[in-house]
């Protein structure tokens, strides 16, 4: 507690936080599914003490893709769209 009695406001998650706990989820449970998965991840983030309040789905996905398509992370889930990614 601060001062004057108000709690502190959690932090506000950024990229690389979200990234990490992708991995964390990915790595506790390598065979989640799809439409469990941005739920679980934002369970991690408050775990960790983060707020999640304006965290989005979409968010998520784009993350994990970006962390794919550099390499970052394999795609555990199979929702990466490879023949859309070649062209490019």
């Amino acid at each position: 507690m601060t001062r004057r009695g108000k709690r502190r406001k959690k932090p506000y998650p950024h990229n690389s936080d979200i990234i990490n706990a992708i991995m964390n989820v990915l790595s506790k449970e390598p065979f989640i599914r799809p439409i469990d998965f941005p739920d679980k991840v934002k369970a991690e983030l408050e775990r960790e003490g983060f707020y999640i309040g304006l965290v989005s789905t979409r968010r998520i996905w784009r993350l994990y893709e970006e962390a794919v398509r550099r390499g970052i992370l394999y795609d555990y889930l199979g929702v990466v769209n490879y023949e859309e990614w070649i062209e490019e």
